[in-house]
């Protein structure tokens, strides 16, 4: 069966959707009750008119392409879900896979986290995948990209949105939290040392200074023992990020930079979203980060 749609890609750390075009039949299909088989054709979607919101299973498991997925209800197994979309702004000659991912990198997160702002609670298999244009669909005019999070160790059976349901204190907590190590993690230099960047590596200290300074403010309006606690903490750690900015050589930004690192340390936050009824868990990349 031909489409005149062609396909867009799937990628992330590792993708799960290969090109399967609707009425292919697989071996597992063979199995299935002509009334399941006839609900999976109906629910079928084009990748081009995914929402914020729906959850789905895709058509294959290869690393690759999509024209289709099956579209579920949230409360039934599942494997994806879209989390965020966004509009690429260039125009003119295709920018090729990787230009295309290095803007899904950067904007995917932080859409991701306007529909579930605590990656904590996430469940531990879930990654960051994103549908993006590919050549042959950039040529008709496609710009969309469509940010899911998707399983690939288990089914997922609940919707992951979480912004609706939280309190305005577990909101201002996390909407600081997120925007310092967005600023860390996106403002990193390239280069591994700081003797080859210092400007660079400055320009980061400056970013997470700024944005601590944003957050410790927020919790001052959040009640709570151990958020004051913490909103210390963060302040000591703001001060040794401006240290780090004002850095007049390597040796000095070392100085700053050692502690100023520490203290924004993950783990320094458990108690305080403990109390605040958040996730307490911190996700394993962040603690190997932080392990050393």
């Amino acid at each position: 069966m031909s489409f005149a749609c062609p396909p867009r890609s799937l990628r992330g750390i590792s993708a799960v959707v290969a090109l399967l075009a609707i009425g292919a039949v697989g071996c597992s299909e063979v199995a299935e009750s002509a009334k399941d088989g006839a609900k999976k054709v109906a629910r079928q979607r084009s990748v081009y008119s995914l929402d914020i919101g729906d959850c789905y299973n895709p058509n294959g498991k290869a690393e690759g392409t999509a024209i289709t997925v099956e579209i579920v209800p949230c409360d039934e197994p599942h494997k994806g879900q879209v989390v965020g979309e966004f509009t690429l702004d260039e125009a003119g000659k295709y920018p090729g896979e990787d230009g295309v991912s290095a803007v899904a990198d950067e904007r995917c997160p932080v859409e991701a986290q306007k529909y579930a702002p605590d990656t904590w609670a996430l469940p531990k298999s879930v990654s960051l995948f994103y549908y993006t244009p590919t050549a042959e669909s950039w040529a008709t005019g496609d710009r969309a990209v469509s940010c899911t999070y998707t399983d690939e160790t288990n089914l997922l059976r609940v919707s992951l949105e979480t912004a609706k349901s939280l309190e305005p204190a577990q909101t201002t907590y996390l909407k600081g939290s997120n925007a310092v190590y967005e600023a860390l993690w996106t403002t990193q230099p390239e280069t591994d040392t700081v003797e080859k960047d210092l400007a660079g590596y400055k320009a980061q200290a400056k970013a997470v200074a700024a944005a601590l300074d944003t957050h410790v403010k927020g919790l001052g309006g959040v009640d709570g023992t151990e958020v004051g606690r913490l909103r210390a903490t963060l302040t000591k750690a703001a001060g040794d990020w401006k240290k780090a900015a004002d850095a007049a050589d390597a040796d000095a930004f070392y100085l700053a930079y050692d502690a100023a690192f520490t203290g924004i340390d993950p783990n320094k936050s458990v108690a305080a979203r403990k109390e605040l009824g958040l996730a307490t868990t911190v996700p394993a990349d962040e603690a190997e980060v932080w392990a050393g």
